[in-house]
């Protein structure tokens, strides 16, 4: 039998100095994040299994970070991605995590640990979880483990790009990253609008296509920034980009209708276009994939009681139920034995580790988004997770390309220029 979030939670308060949730009335626990993980069905969940209420705040990822780093106050955990540890740890707004009161710490994958899922394995340029995951002694963050951590590792998946049929016959089976600056695409291709994740997408297709050669794909220094966005200014002016998006909301109703053909995508993305039956495909890119990590944090101004219940909210989300929900929009999570009780043995071998769908299978929300005998692209957990490039990043520059960003995705497309076809 799946072990329950409630005893999971109950195991995480063996330290007796953990507060207990159920006293004193239901407080309400504050969680400030994305629409990636910050589910109706999610926060329903949560609130019966912890005794608690909840509420959701979704701001996209900018926004949700800036909020993190300026308004302490205004939140309890903040659900978010390591990529953007950096700037809410320099600005104090996140307390450490103590591995003691995260009860199942040892399941947790080595993906994130130790930053490689096999021993082979790339660990990836960029903002890979294990660079910034423990708090050192000195208060910086760094892989040498200790007994503090910044962020709870959670969700997580290895990104790529999707394509329609039409797209995918015209490029072949070799497909890269190059595909999204490809001249015979123009009009057809969109981007994600968000510096840390989208300039990778790029410099990666711009890698690949032989216009750039970064010293290092995950820390580009000013020049290579220029000369990057530079490229991207280029083809912009040519309507070479049919748009951008900042949700995955804003991704699907792009594909769905018709404006473009090629684009960044999200798991979350794909399910739902999926379910609305539009035909497309998650490449898996020659040169590996762009990864992301997920998380929680906690807010510096966090303690007593409402600090005890925070960490019963962290712990359930190793638990497994919310795994399996997170799995059904095809993403992964930091505690994957945990996920498998909470799903039926045809969504385990099809989402984790690449078999062939038993049954048609459904998303979060139940509708179909897998048919029967599909195959996940790019194969298991582990076959992807030994396949990353690079991960989402806060560069050392990240001011600047910010800057550069928005002057990239302000520019006007000139009248005549050629638009989507």
């Amino acid at each position: 039998m799946p072990r329950s979030a409630a005893q999971t939670t109950r195991a995480a308060r063996a330290d007796p100095q953990a507060p207990a949730v159920h006293t004193g009335g239901r407080p309400c626990l504050r969680v400030l994040g994305t629409e990636i993980t910050l589910l109706e069905s999610v926060r329903e969940r949560a609130e019966a299994d912890l005794g608690i209420r909840i509420h959701f705040e979704r701001l996209d990822f900018l926004a949700a970070q800036q909020r993190a780093a300026t308004q302490t106050e205004s939140y309890d955990v903040y659900d978010q991605c390591f990529h953007s540890l950096d700037i809410v740890w320099f600005w104090h707004a996140i307390q450490p995590i103590d591995l003691r009161r995260i009860a199942l710490w040892a399941e947790v994958s080595d993906l994130t640990k130790i930053g490689r899922i096999t021993p082979g394995a790339p660990l990836g340029c960029g903002d890979a979880p294990v660079r910034k995951l423990y708090v050192q002694a000195d208060a910086t963050l760094g892989a040498a483990q200790s007994e503090r951590i910044a962020m709870l590792p959670a969700v997580h998946n290895m990104d790529a790009f999707a394509v329609t049929p039409q797209i995918r016959a015209l490029m072949g089976d070799e497909i890269g990253w190059g595909c999204l600056l490809d001249a015979r695409l123009s009009g057809r291709i969109a981007l994600v609008d968000e510096p840390a994740i989208g300039v990778f997408d790029a410099a990666l297709a711009a890698r690949s296509s032989g216009e750039f050669e970064p010293r290092d794909m995950g820390n580009l220094s000013l020049r290579e920034i220029d000369q990057l966005i530079g490229i991207l200014l280029e083809r912009k002016r040519r309507g070479h980009f049919g748009g951008f998006w900042k949700t995955a909301a804003d991704s699907v109703r792009l594909m769905q209708g018709g404006i473009v053909g090629g684009q960044s995508i999200w798991a979350s993305a794909l399910t739902a276009l999926a379910a609305e039956g539009v035909p497309v495909i998650e490449v898996v890119p020659r040169e590996g994939y762009r990864a992301w990590h997920g998380g929680m944090c906690l807010s510096r101004q966090l303690k007593g009681r409402m600090l005890g219940v925070a960490y019963d909210y962290l712990n359930w989300w190793l638990s497994g139920w919310p795994g399996a929900v997170m799995a059904r929009q095809g993403c992964y999570m930091a505690a994957p034995g945990r996920v498998r009780d909470w799903l039926a043995p045809a969504e385990w071998d099809y989402w984790y580790e690449g078999r062939p769908a038993a049954c048609d299978l459904r998303g979060p929300d139940g509708r179909v988004v897998v048919r029967a005998g599909a195959l996940r692209s790019g194969g298991s957990y582990a076959r992807k997770a030994s396949r990353i490039a690079v991960w989402n990043t806060t560069m050392d520059e990240h001011n600047y390309l910010a800057r550069r960003w928005r002057d990239f995705i302000g520019e006007a497309i000139p009248a005549g220029a050629a638009g989507p076809r």
